[in-house]
């Protein structure tokens, strides 16, 4: 086998076995392997077809995975129809709905590199020639590009899709509603019935968290990418229609084959700006910031945190989705989809045309036939003309609290900018106990802190304390600073990702309580209001705590994971 290829250089397309065993005389030294898949069936005629991998992200764990299994039949059908040879193997899934609040949340994030070392080591192993991935929650999706993009052959994103809505008492429930239900519950304006039928209905099946969350909002974004097929993002995953797009994938992913088309080749700097632009138009994730640093260093492609402010300056939001607005992913597809997201971004110029897509054909190629503008009869998708808010909704904060940056996400706010003494926790559990016994008040700013990839391990998400927060009616008038992370489902006056963390001496570490901290996110700032001299005489004492976890692989990511602001990848090892 040649020698690996530098950091950032194609790898030569891999040929199928047959075409390999061409280059020794008669395939002699090729008859063990040969052997290996005699005894799974296989028949002399079929190493004369690419062989494909197909990662089955399905499992039992999680609604957002107990769907995929039927998906990756699917993948079986279409690629065999399309005169290849398919080779399935499995992704590991921590779901982070069950997860949240507890010790395992802190391997959500771990899981995303599991889930990319999964594909890479499968794909480089087998030698294939392609690879269809598959996944459902949220950790799939960024895991899974960024295996892809490594492996760099032939590939596709299959979406498990979302999840329907639940219903009670004539309002939709998603999980959101059970989380926001806890804090209305403590703080008395629901009653004992009402909370234990909302955690009873708003799950009603398989497929991923309805709102613009995580998964729905890179599922969105990877088909803006053009790592997906158009509509593929926002399909519920009981419909009979996801299936058939399944199939197509497979079909479409054997023509990339034959014409040598690699993730590599799409998956661009002005790719991921259109991801990233759909991104901001949808109201989608904090957690896409993190994940696109990720996937574009994957990639080798040149983008930093701050790319995503330069995007959000010029691209308005016009999806009305939850968290901070009204609608599901459902209602989207419904709406016309990605596609008619993407087409009122395009003719307003904010869109690269011309990159290419999985399909074999440009964006512009793929939009050709949807409407300019949005449909009459819906108000999901907005024209261009009237948005719900002029400029996108993650901004990069930067200030003494935040030098390399940290993330807000401001819509649905009426005055993003607050100062407020700080009140200061180093988990997450004594701060939702905090929040829950009525000890936090309007104007304080929470601050949770070991937290970060290193501190956490792993920059667990706190739709917990947020969700109680908003519960009690405390969203827009308390805010909360952390090195951690926020699940998609949160709003408020959030601000997450905050780099340097405290485990590595960051100003996050220095502070104390009563500290007064502003939030502006009109003016990008994220500040401790406290004299330099005073926080040198506290750096200077500060002392780095001692590791959370010492063996296993806690303790890997602890120990090579990169700030947040390069997308605590663990495979950076350059400056």
């Amino acid at each position: 086998m040649k020698a690996r290829p530098a950091r950032g250089a194609t790898r030569e397309p891999p040929m199928s076995l047959n075409r390999r065993s061409r280059n020794i005389t008669e395939g002699v030294a090729r008859a063990p392997n040969r052997s290996m898949y005699y005894g799974m069936g296989y028949q002399p005629e079929d190493f004369a077809k690419p062989m494909v991998g197909v990662a089955n992200g399905h499992s039992t764990i999680t609604p957002c995975n107990s769907g995929l299994q039927k998906l990756a039949d699917a993948a079986v059908e279409g690629l065999k129809a399309a005169g290849a040879n398919p080779q399935i193997f499995g992704t590991p899934t921590i779901s982070d709905g069950m997860a949240m609040g507890t010790e395992g949340m802190k391997y959500s994030l771990v899981s995303r590199e599991v889930i990319a070392d999964c594909v890479e080591t499968c794909v480089g192993g087998q030698w294939m020639d392609g690879v269809l991935v598959i996944g459902g929650c949220d950790k799939n999706m960024p895991g899974g590009m960024m295996g892809m993009l490594r492996a760099n052959v032939p590939a596709i994103y299959v979406y498990g899709g979302t999840i329907l809505p639940g219903r009670y008492k004539g309002q939709d429930l998603n999980i959101v509603s059970v989380f926001e239900a806890v804090g209305q519950f403590s703080a008395g304006k629901m009653s004992e019935e009402d909370f234990c039928q909302i955690e009873r209905r708003a799950i009603p099946g398989s497929g991923s968290c309805g709102g613009m969350y995580t998964a729905n909002t890179m599922s969105s974004a990877f088909e803006a990418l053009g790592m997906s097929l158009p509509y593929s993002s926002t399909m519920a995953n009981v419909e009979d229609e996801k299936e058939a797009n399944t199939r197509e994938s497979a079909r479409v992913l054997v023509e990339a084959i034959r014409r040598d088309l690699k993730p590599r080749d799409i998956v661009t700097r002005q790719a991921i700006e259109n991801a990233v632009a759909v991104i901001m138009a949808t109201g989608g994730s904090t957690n896409a910031v993190l994940h696109f640093l990720a996937i574009a260093h994957a990639a080798g492609v040149d983008w930093t945190i701050d790319d995503f402010e330069r995007v959000r300056k010029k691209v308005p939001v016009i999806c009305d989705l939850k968290p901070s607005g009204q609608y599901l992913a459902i209602d989207l597809h419904r709406a016309g989809g990605i596609p008619q997201v993407m087409k009122v971004l395009l003719k307003a110029g904010l869109l690269h045309g011309d990159c290419m897509t999985i399909t074999g054909k440009t964006i512009a190629e793929n939009l050709a036939e949807v409407p300019d503008t949005p449909r009459a009869d819906q108000d999901v998708i907005r024209d261009i003309t009237q948005p719900l808010y002029a400029e996108g909704h993650l901004a990069i904060l930067k200030g003494n609290l935040a030098p390399e940056g940290c993330v807000a996400k401001i819509t649905g706010l009426k005055n993003p900018v607050i100062t407020g003494p700080a009140r200061v926790f180093d988990d997450e559990q004594s701060a939702l106990a905090a929040i829950m016994a009525k000890q936090i008040k309007a104007g304080d700013v929470m601050v949770l802190r070991y937290l970060g990839p290193k501190g956490g391990p792993g920059m667990p998400e706190m739709l917990a304390p947020t969700g109680a927060l908003i519960g009690q009616g405390l969203g827009e008038s308390v805010g909360l600073v952390t090195d951690g992370r926020f699940s998609g489902g949160t709003w408020g006056m959030v601000v997450g990702h905050v780099a340097p963390e405290a485990a590595v001496g960051g100003t996050i570490a220095l502070v104390q309580e009563g500290d007064a901290i502003t939030i502006d996110a009109h003016r990008l700032v994220l500040a401790l209001n406290v004299p330099d001299d005073e926080l040198a005489r506290r750096r200077q004492a500060w002392t780095a705590p001692p590791p959370r976890y010492t063996r296993g692989v806690m303790a890997k990511f602890a120990f090579n994971a990169a700030s947040a602001s390069a997308g605590a990848v663990l495979d950076r090892f350059e400056g």
